[in-house]
């Protein structure tokens, strides 16, 4: 789906900020090689680019690609301000070019995304570029997306709203007898029928004892009636990406076991949600709905991170962890996501996607929907 008019100004602006931190620590001209970096920075993030900014003239921002943007609708289209330069050979790198036209343009020092290349890389850019000084652009452009703009909370909107229909359709259908294979296959092509650009991740169903599994690859294993059932699966739309995870029973009425262990991960999953204020450190985030379960025993084999930020990546800034450090702001999607485990039972995991807001405008914002009560399906 192309962008529309209006939204190549954001662009350009976000290009600004970044030519102004850059500008600040002395640089001359960044060369961004991160794909969500770029598609951030110009609206689209075909495959094998790089986007030189020039940090003291917008006009000589360009965008080196092996192929030209826009061939497909789900890579986006670049603004208008920008230049296009196409690559020398089926080999060449990206970086490098940006590297050796930064020299002939005489820009130096030149900022890199040193945590995006490997040190071949940056020795290739060094060896291309030889007399330019190459700094560390660090995590700027990873900072400027940490808070999202109201135009990319409503992609992410949008992608929850597809997740959420392609969810609710299986729901409909025929289960017991089907593998976790074949359920995982037809979410994503629901997805897609939906209008997502694709699954956000590969879409995880466990079953019976693979039920409540963090990144369950999906096996041959049939669904049974009194199965738990779990389900992960996320869309994207222009470029965002938003993730849902749901547990349900198969058959009849839910043993009392499974009564037990749903309620207190959705505890947990509810105590983390109303934790999700601006201002709020991460860990304590993590602590609210982490203690739920520690404090009904359950303390082995509990997911490292309770949640993540979302975005243009699946895992993205802030870590809802015990040891994270930052604080949220409002404006920040994340997931909120415990679940437990129970080897050789199965188990529960409940996840949705959110953004914080301040209490005036109304809490955390729940983006997807699909119902959280157990249901026997």
């Amino acid at each position: 789906m192309s962008e529309a008019p209006h939204a190549y100004d954001v662009y350009q602006a976000r290009r600004q900020r970044l030519r102004e931190r850059c500008a600040a620590a002395g640089d001359a001209a960044a060369v961004v090689s991160r794909p969500a970096n770029i598609r951030y920075l110009t609206g689209t993030a075909p495959e094998r680019a790089a986007l030189l900014l020039g940090v003291h003239d917008p006009g000589a921002d360009v965008l080196l690609c092996a192929v030209a943007p826009g061939a497909r609708p789900e890579e986006g289209r670049p603004d208008e301000a920008l230049r296009l330069q196409l690559l020398d050979g089926p080999g060449a790198d990206p970086a490098v070019a940006a590297a050796t036209l930064a020299l002939r343009q005489d820009r130096r020092p030149v900022a890199v995304e040193e945590h995006d290349l490997t040190v071949a890389r940056h020795r290739a850019m060094a060896s291309a570029a030889p007399g330019i000084a190459l700094t560390d652009l660090g995590g700027a452009v990873e900072q400027l997306r940490y808070v999202k703009d109201e135009e990319e909370i409503s992609c992410l909107r949008i992608a929850a709203e597809i997740t959420d229909q392609a969810l609710g359709e299986l729901l409909e259908s025929i289960l017991v007898g089907r593998t976790e294979r074949h359920l995982a296959l037809e979410l994503e092509r629901r997805l897609i029928d939906h209008g997502a650009d694709g699954p956000a991740f590969a879409s995880s169903v466990g079953t019976g004892p693979n039920a409540g599994l963090a990144r369950h690859q999906p096996t041959d294993r049939r669904v049974e009636e009194g199965d738990f059932l779990t389900v992960s699966l996320g869309a994207v739309y222009r470029g965002y990406r938003c993730a849902i995870g749901r547990t349900f029973v198969i058959g009849t009425t839910p043993a009392d076991w499974q009564v037990e262990l749903y309620d207190l991960v959705f505890a947990a999953q509810r105590a983390g949600r109303e934790a999700l204020t601006p201002g709020a450190a991460c860990r304590d985030v993590d602590r609210a709905a982490r203690q739920v379960l520690t404090g009904a025993g359950y303390t082995e084999g509990l997911a490292p991170v309770t949640g993540h930020g979302v975005g243009l990546e699946n895992v993205e800034d802030p870590q809802i962890a015990p040891a994270a450090m930052g604080k949220l702001d409002a404006r920040v999607p994340v997931t909120v996501e415990p679940g437990v485990h129970l080897p050789g039972r199965g188990g529960v995991r409940i996840d949705d996607t959110l953004v914080v807001r301040p209490e005036a405008d109304g809490g955390p914002e729940l983006l997807t929907i699909t119902t959280k009560e157990l249901l026997a399906l």
